[in-house]
């Protein structure tokens, strides 16, 4: 899912110096909300060490308690398995709206320099906030990508794209030129397709799911963000 996010792109600073070169990560959710599967992605990321931050986009808070039900405190948080629901979502809220919120939810981390990671509309999110950030360490896209500004440019930033194959929402003419853009900008790009897998293949509890595609996704990921850390060393 690629919204017309709009924000500025600015080129990357060198990398900050931090006391530990564990990369922290960002993970924004889909316009489904944050459902119980991006908190079971957060726990495997921290498991394997990383400081993982799920900011609910659709809660007042920018970002809920470490581990904790998005939104923090006793409240819901608002989730759907409908799309039809999920477009209505995003729509009440306002895609410049949900882009603010991502940028505020990022802002107090991302001085140590951040990886972003988001699924579905959370990858479009997370794409247009790392092109933003000269700090940023990494890019980790699942079921999305986002449109790229011409004058985009993110010299040597790695980046992931776990996409099905085919995916509805992402056709094969759409992924060539925004991999293609991605190259002009500067970012190492890596892009794994999975054959026969549903949109949001990762989340166990949609239709969608694809538990081979999503095993494989994980470890992938892992060994992604284990690169990350070791080029900070």
């Amino acid at each position: 899912m690629r919204p017309p996010v709009p924000g500025p792109v600015h080129a990357r600073s060198s990398r900050p110096e931090s006391d530990s070169d564990v990369a922290d990560v960002i993970l924004f959710h889909s316009a489904m909300g944050p459902r119980p599967a991006v908190f079971a992605l957060a726990d495997r990321l921290r498991a394997a060490g990383h400081t993982v931050h799920v900011p609910d986009l659709y809660a007042a808070s920018d970002e809920p308690g470490e581990g904790a039900p998005a939104g923090g405190g006793t409240a819901d948080p608002v989730v759907t398995d409908d799309p039809g629901k999920a477009a209505e979502l995003v729509e009440s809220v306002g895609r410049e709206e949900l882009l603010r919120r991502a940028i505020a939810a990022a802002a107090p981390h991302s001085d140590r320099g951040l990886v972003y990671a988001g699924l579905s509309l959370g990858a479009s999110l997370a794409q247009t906030v790392a092109l933003g950030d000269g700090r940023a360490r990494g890019l980790l896209l699942l079921h999305g990508t986002a449109d790229l500004s011409p004058d985009a440019s993110a010299p040597d930033l790695p980046a992931q794209l776990h996409i099905a194959d085919p995916d509805p929402f992402e056709p094969h003419d759409w992924q060539t030129a925004w991999y293609l853009g991605m190259r002009r900008a500067g970012v190492d790009i890596e892009v794994f397709r999975y054959p026969g897998a549903g949109h949001l293949y990762t989340d166990p509890d949609l239709p969608d799911h694809d538990a081979e595609a999503a095993e494989r996704t994980v470890a992938i990921a892992l060994d992604f963000l284990a690169d990350v850390d070791a080029a900070g060393e």
